[in-house]
C-alpha cells in the first residue's frame, strides 16, 4: 500500500479523526485497491453496480459508511480477512445510510472483485464468503456467479388489510393483485404478484412505506419467466432498485412452491429504468436455490482514505 502525509491546513481532519492525527496535524491516506462492478448483466451499465474496496482491513466501520455515503450507491461493500476459518474473505456491506448483514448483488460483484484481484483463483467449485448473516456460498456457473438464496426469516401470506394498502401505494385495484406473500429473507421483502409482465412495467407508484417486490409472468416462450420491479422508502421518497439479488431469491422461493415457475427460469429487471437485468435462478435436487448472473468490472483503480 501507498502512504501519503496531507497538511491539515490544506485537507480539514475528520469529525472522528484518531488522537494522533489531531497532535500531528496531519491525514494519513491510505491507498486501496477498488473496483467498480456492474451485477446481473454482460454488458457494461445495464445492471445493478456496486463499489467494492479490497484488502480493507486498514478502515474502520464509520470510515466505510463515509465512503458509501459518498459514493452514493445503493450499496458499497469492503473486502476483509477471513475470520472464520473455511471462508476465503469476510465481507462487510454498507448502504449510504448503515450496514448490512447480507445483499444479493453485492455478494456477487464483491466475489467477481476479489477473484479478479487474486494471485490464483480458487481451486474449490465453490468459493465461501464471510458476512453478518454467516457464510455464503458462491460458485461459478455457465450464467455467472451464483449465490445460494438466504433462508427466509418471514414467509407467510399478507393479510387483506395491508394488501389494500400496498394495492393504494401501488396506484392500482385491490382485483389487480394476484396474491401476495410474506418473503423476507432480511430486507424485509413483501412480494406482489400481478397478472403480466406488462402490468408490472406499467407501475407508477406513488410514495411506498415498506419494501415492496412486483413480479408478473411473461407470455410462455418469452426470453425471460417474469419481470421483477423493487420499491422501497428513502428519506419519504420511493426509490427503485435495478436489480435485486435478494428479492428475487425469496421470490423465487415462493413462485417455485406454489408451481408458478419451474427452475431454472430467467427473471427479467430494471426495464423501466433502462437497464437490462438478467438474474437466473436454478434449484439443486434437495432444493436449495442459486441467484446468479453476469458481472463485469466497469472502473478499476484506488481508493485513497
Amino acid at each position: 500500500m501507498s502512504y501519503f502525509g496531507i497538511d491539515a491546513k490544506d485537507v480539514p481532519l475528520p469529525q472522528n479523526s484518531s488522537p494522533a492525527q489531531k497532535s500531528s496535524g496531519r491525514i494519513l491516506l491510505v491507498k486501496y485497491p477498488f473496483q467498480q462492478v456492474d451485477v446481473f448483466t454482460r454488458v457494461p451499465f445495464e445492471g445493478n453496480p456496486v463499489a467494492v474496496v479490497l484488502d480493507a482491513d486498514g478502515l474502520t466501520g464509520d470510515e466505510m459508511q463515509r465512503l458509501a455515503r459518498w459514493t452514493n450507491l445503493s450499496e458499497t461493500t469492503f473486502v476483509l480477512r477471513p475470520q472464520a476459518a473455511e471462508a476465503d474473505y469476510r465481507l462487510r456491506i454498507f448502504t449510504p445510510s448503515r450496514e448490512l448483514p447480507f445483499a444479493g448483488h453485492p455478494t456477487l460483484g464483491s466475489c467477481h472483485a476479489w477473484l479478479a484481484a487474486s494471485q490464483s483463483s480458487p481451486a474449490a467449485e465453490v468459493v465461501l464468503q464471510e458476512c453478518g448473516a454467516g457464510l455464503v456460498p458462491l460458485r461459478r456457473t455457465a450464467d455467472g456467479l451464483a449465490f445460494a438464496a438466504p433462508p427466509l426469516l418471514r414467509y407467510e401470506p399478507v393479510e387483506e388489510p395491508l394488501i389494500e394498502h400496498i394495492a393504494e401505494l401501488l396506484h392500482i385495484t385491490r382485483a389487480e393483485i394476484v396474491d401476495a406473500h410474506w418473503v423476507d429473507n432480511g430486507p424485509g421483502w413483501v412480494a406482489v404478484l400481478l397478472s403480466s409482465a406488462e402490468a408490472v412495467l406499467d407501475l407508477r407508484p406513488g410514495t411506498v412505506d415498506l419494501d415492496v417486490g412486483v413480479v408478473g409472468p411473461y407470455p410462455q416462450g418469452s426470453a425471460s419467466a417474469f419481470e421483477v420491479r423493487a420499491f422501497f422508502p428513502v428519506q419519504g421518497a420511493t426509490v427503485e432498485d435495478p436489480v435485486t439479488g435478494s428479492l428475487n431469491a425469496s421470490l423465487a422461493h415462493w413462485l417455485l412452491e406454489t408451481g408458478r415457475a419451474t427452475s431454472p427460469y430467467v427473471a427479467s429487471q430494471g426495464t423501466a429504468l433502462g437497464r437490462a437485468g438478467r438474474v437466473h435462478i436454478s434449484s439443486d435436487a434437495d432444493g436449495k436455490i442459486w441467484v446468479g448472473g453476469g458481472t463485469i468490472t466497469c472502473i478499476a483503480g484506488s481508493v485513497e482514505m
